[in-house]
């Protein structure tokens, strides 16, 4: 697996090329086609697909460094008082 590169299924390839499509007719009140749309996702993924990788990757460890404290506190709640 190739990590620099973000690998859609075609479903999702297809719903976020209309998306971008109504995006461009909503905003620029301009059509564009089915190979326009696929390059402006291509471009994106291309610049954008390891910076929001990476990112996800610095949230998760975030939220794991909170679950492991939490979880090493209820640990030490299970000792008894002796």
């Amino acid at each position: 697996m190739d990590l620099g590169k973000l690998i859609l299924k075609p479903e999702e390839k297809k719903e976020l090329i209309k998306e971008i499509q109504a995006f461009f007719k909503d905003k620029r009140d301009e059509e564009i086609g089915l190979i326009a749309a696929e390059t402006v996702l291509d471009f994106f993924i291309k610049i954008m697909g390891a910076r929001v990788y990476n990112k996800a990757l610095d949230d998760i460890q975030i939220w794991f460094r909170r679950y492991m404290d939490n979880m090493e506190a209820d640990y030490y709640s299970l000792y008894k008082n002796i």
